[in-house]
């Protein structure tokens, strides 16, 4: 069938033969030149030095996709492109990339990709539907993390119908999986494929790990000094250099991640010019030590640029799994001890705003009480919720105006005396006798100042909470074996939540080691939610199931709310770098610049 035909049979919300959208029209139509918020004529060379954007302190494998080791910042986004590219500028939808054609099925339960005959791998092979089918099989094998299975389990397979054309196919309908199938890497079936010398044996794709991806995306892998940096340079024979999607971007011809032991030497680095753009989390470094003469002379600028992201929902996680985080009303009443305002005055300079449930700044973000379309799906799960999932919208407790600390550790002190917890003989315990003794895991020693507040709240309700700093690889392995009471993770906001939701919160990723759920969430109505969410084939379908999602989630304290920011906080070299005047509403901070930005002349720039 022509895709003019599947077009009229779909619907235009769903489909657009150059792109996919999920609720509306495309906002680029077809024979658009290049995304709006780039230069399209923005010269190509010279280098942009970075700061690794990860935890991690160095990287062990150039293999982004297995359980073990660490690989170097930014290398997934600069090596493997997919089939569909989103735009910076425009939510809930992808365009062609390595696909030139999409064509979606009239009951929404399969699509098709035509790939592009000039796309190339890195090493001269064409990019071929063999080439997406061994990358998927290998992405849903054994040797891959967890969550690609938990994000693809709706997904029933993927044929091959010819040389350049696959189809996958969905076991059932499912708006989102279009794009996130379409978002996927795709790596060559020759990476890591080479016979074993000695023994003639392939590896297993969890013995890849130093081999030097195959990838088709616009950078490959240049120098390297292991512990110290890590060079991408630019492809000049990068096959889609010219099309719509890509032209303005990949401007750099290097693009060099520096990795440096600690916050205090990286910030001293940039002071000191060894390299040209950092992003900040930190309100206190931000207003009280990014500053010296190269800022006096212009040459670093600090930056706050207002974007349009999802809140997201950065939280402290109480792994449910154990005893008594197990206990909703211990859980809230942990929370309840938490003074979010003083922190945001005395430690954080007012520069954030609190949290808002799971999808706030967002069209999922609940407001009131439940509408009908939002009780319809609570309500044959009623006995197994929270009351207040049944009022009005879960809002952190405060401690400014009419509200005060005290206040809120009273009530707290009643939600653990509910939960059979009293002070006995000067110290809160159970019914067996046992003291409350905590442990907040981090791999950030930095992390004891934050969080001393919240300690020193939940002493005076005979509380123990014990700060366990560890080290990074240590970190990971406990939260892989979900080996922890309470940790604090920024989960990134979207504002088209689907399938990954099951690998945060569904019951079987609750038993899956590696997985996103480390809260240990396990309700059937959380399950049945995400499925009427991810399966919604209209918007207000799918916005009464997130909205209820949000409400179960938050009334049940698996979380308690931190803070979060409505600006990219950069300090960059403007006498280095040129960028657009513009940042595009949902670009995420030092990959806008890696993206759109490019180098010019410092003699030319600081005149």
């Amino acid at each position: 069938m022509p895709v003019a035909a599947l077009l009229i049979l779909w619907s235009p919300q769903a489909l657009a033969a150059h792109g996919y959208a999920l609720w509306g029209q495309l906002k680029y139509p077809d024979g658009f030149t290049h995304f709006d918020y780039v230069n399209p004529t923005a010269p190509k060379g010279g280098e942009i030095r970075l700061v690794s954007n990860l935890r991690t302190s160095t990287f062990d494998k150039y293999n982004p996709f297995t359980m073990r080791g660490s690989a170097p910042a930014y290398l997934s986004n600069l090596m493997f492109d997919s089939l569909l590219a989103g735009a910076l500028d425009e939510n809930g939808a992808g365009y062609g990339l390595l696909a030139e054609d999409v064509s979606a099925a009239p009951d929404g339960l399969s699509i098709t990709f035509k790939l592009r005959d000039t796309a190339r791998f890195h090493n001269g092979d064409p990019v071929l539907a063999a080439d997406v089918k061994h990358t998927f099989d290998i992405l849903m094998g054994p040797h891959t993390s967890p969550a690609y299975k938990t994000v693809l389990q709706d997904v029933a397979g993927l044929d091959v119908i010819n040389e350049r054309t696959v189809r996958y196919r969905f076991k059932l309908p499912n708006r989102e999986l279009p794009l996130v199938v379409g978002g996927l890497p795709v790596f060559s079936r020759a990476w890591g494929n080479a016979p074993d010398p000695k023994t003639g044996q392939r590896k297993t794709f969890d013995q890849v790990v130093m081999d030097l991806p195959i990838g088709s995306g616009p950078y490959k892998i240049g120098p390297v000094q292991f512990g110290k940096d890590i060079t991408y340079v630019r492809d000049p024979a990068y096959w889609a250099r010219d099309l719509p999607v890509r032209r303005g971007t990949a401007n750099f011809d290097r693009i060099t991640v520096k990795i440096y032991k600690d916050n205090t030497a990286r910030l001293e680095a940039l002071k000191a010019g060894e390299f040209d753009l950092m992003r900040f989390f930190s309100a206190g470094d931000w207003a009280r030590r990014v500053n010296g003469k190269r800022f006096d002379t212009g040459e670093l600028v600090k930056g706050e640029f207002t974007h349009r992201l999802p809140m997201g929902f950065q939280s402290y996680v109480l792994n449910s799994r154990r005893p008594p985080l197990d206990d909703m009303r211990v859980r809230e009443a942990l929370g309840m001890a938490m003074d979010y305002e003083w922190m945001n005055r005395q430690m954080f300079y007012n520069a954030y705003q609190r949290v808002q449930g799971l999808f706030g700044n967002t069209d999922c973000a609940p407001q009131g009480t439940p509408a009908p379309e939002e009780l319809a799906l609570l309500e044959p799960w009623r006995k197994q919720l929270p009351p207040a999932v049944f009022g009005p919208m879960y809002r952190p407790p405060r401690t400014d105006g009419e509200n005060s600390l005290r206040g809120n550790l009273r009530q707290a002190q009643a939600k653990l005396r509910e939960a059979g917890w009293t002070v006995q003989n000067g110290q809160l315990r159970n019914a067996q006798g046992r003291p409350m003794v905590l442990e907040y895991l981090d791999s950030n020693e930095t992390g004891a100042r934050v969080v001393s507040p919240w300690i020193r709240n939940l002493k005076k309700l005979g509380v123990e909470l014990r700060f366990r700093p560890v080290d990074f690889a240590l970190y990971q392995q406990r939260l892989r074996t979900f080996d922890f009471d309470i940790i604090s993770i920024n989960y990134q906001g979207t504002n088209n939540p689907g399938s990954e939701y099951a690998d945060l919160f569904g019951s079987q990723a609750a038993k899956t080691e590696d997985s996103g759920n480390f809260a240990g969430v396990a309700s059937p109505a959380v399950d049945s939610l995400i499925s009427r969410m991810t399966a919604a084939s209209t918007q207000p379908a799918f916005l009464a199931a997130c909205r209820a999602l949000d409400r179960v989630i938050s009334h049940s304290h698996y979380l308690i709310p931190q803070w979060t920011a409505t600006t990219h906080r950069m300090a960059y070299n403007a006498w280095r770098l040129g960028r657009p005047k513009d940042m595009p509403p949902y670009a995420s901070g030092e990959t806008w610049a890696i993206d759109t930005w490019w180098a010019q002349d410092p003699a030319t720039a600081k005149h």
